[in-house]
């Protein structure tokens, strides 16, 4: 068997009310001011407060920080990491879905890193040697699982692409995941996120790099997301409740296996159309699983299975096609569109270098021509 690496997160608190105990983490370890990174739709709604108030009540100073994009950019990070230096903060506490994470990540490394002030030059394994600063992550969506992933994707504007960086010195110290962060998400945002995590789980589940460890995690999270995701676009708290924790446990396995070209192709719809990225990766999950199913020997079953499928007497081709079906039905009831509009023909010769030339391209498990990415683009059309 070959070696295999596996980074976790090294405290998780989960359950409703578990941001109550955000305060007491802080001031066990003799920290005196947070640099609280969080989206500005979140400060607008209310549902940074939830934090922020718990703050005040226990005379913890902090720093709000909201200059962050639904894709973050190479500029977002910039900014951050100016402020963090300028507002005093020896600490971070990132609330929201994986544009706070993102942010929060890359700006916590620069700061303990300076030699990686470029943010381009974190692009990909970058060599850093210091830990980012003491992070405390609180996610607000039941989708991207950043807070227990080595993995933060940055928008490069200029260049019109989105580039992964991945390092071990980045995963948050403490993840607090309380499925009341999560109760004002709307419909399309639980939606869309959801079915990004489904995206990590079978993508995780199917990449190069599976292994046992892993699929234990993607197989349950599969479980847990076919089981709650409906429920949790209807506010039932016990969906919430599920996706919160289905989100946690499939991150912690694709953080250490990577993940397939539903994510490539995603990314670079992100950064050309600005399209959300679980509504990219749910229009792209079931063209991408077709693509790929006879490289995936029998784990398409066990999908399928996971959906509540009985897979009694099917043969491969059958039971292959019950598991494609199966996202694609959850799409549609989740409310997930199935073209995307503004794809434009003259755009497709640099979306299809861009999903190729992708962090997670190499991790699919049937390797893609340009033309087999043109292919898949075009179902969107």
């Amino acid at each position: 068997m070959a070696v295999n690496r596996f980074v976790l997160n090294g405290i998780s608190y989960h359950g409703h009310g578990a941001i109550k105990e955000i305060p007491g983490l802080i001031k066990a370890r003799g920290y005196h001011k947070a640099f609280v990174a969080s989206d500005p739709d979140l400060v607008k709604f209310g549902v940074t407060a939830k934090v922020t108030d718990l703050l005040k009540e226990n005379d913890i100073d902090f720093f709000l920080y909201d200059d962050i994009k639904p894709n973050p950019t190479i500029e977002n990070i910039q900014h951050g990491v100016e402020a963090y230096k300028s507002c005093g903060a020896d600490c971070m506490i990132t609330i929201g879905g994986g544009s706070s994470m993102d942010t929060g990540k890359g700006i916590g490394i620069v700061i303990n890193n300076p030699e990686f002030a470029d943010i381009r030059s974190l692009e990909g394994v970058a060599p850093t040697k210091h830990r980012t600063v003491f992070t405390i992550a609180v996610p607000t969506t039941g989708g991207t699982g950043a807070e227990s992933t080595i993995n933060y994707v940055v928008t490069d504007v200029e260049k019109k692409r989105k580039f992964v960086c991945v390092d071990a010195n980045d995963i948050p110290d403490i993840a607090v995941v309380d499925p009341d962060m999560m109760s004002s998400m709307p419909k399309g945002l639980t939606a869309s996120t959801g079915m990004d995590a489904l995206t990590h789980a079978i993508e995780g589940y199917t990449t190069k790099g599976a292994w046992e460890l892993a699929d234990v995690l993607d197989l349950e999270a599969i479980k847990l997301i076919a089981k709650n995701l409906r429920k949790a676009v209807q506010n039932d708290p016990d969906g919430r409740e599920g996706m919160a924790l289905a989100q946690y446990v499939t991150a912690m396995a694709y953080s250490n296996v990577g993940l397939g070209i539903a994510h490539s192709m995603a990314h670079t719809l992100g950064a050309v159309y600005d399209t959300p990225h679980g509504v990219a990766c749910a229009m792209m999950l079931p063209i991408v699983m077709e693509f790929n199913q006879e490289y995936t020997g029998e784990k398409f079953k066990a999908i399928a299975e996971a959906f509540g499928i009985d897979t009694t007497g099917m043969d491969a081709a059958t039971y292959r096609k019950a598991a494609i079906d199966a996202v694609k039905q959850l799409s549609v009831d989740v409310g997930i569109p199935t073209k995307l509009e503004a794809l434009k023909e003259e755009d497709l010769p640099f979306l299809c270098e861009s999903a190729a030339a992708d962090a997670c391209a190499p991790g699919n498990p049937r390797e893609a021509s340009i033309a087999d990415f043109e292919a898949m683009f075009r179902k969107l059309m």
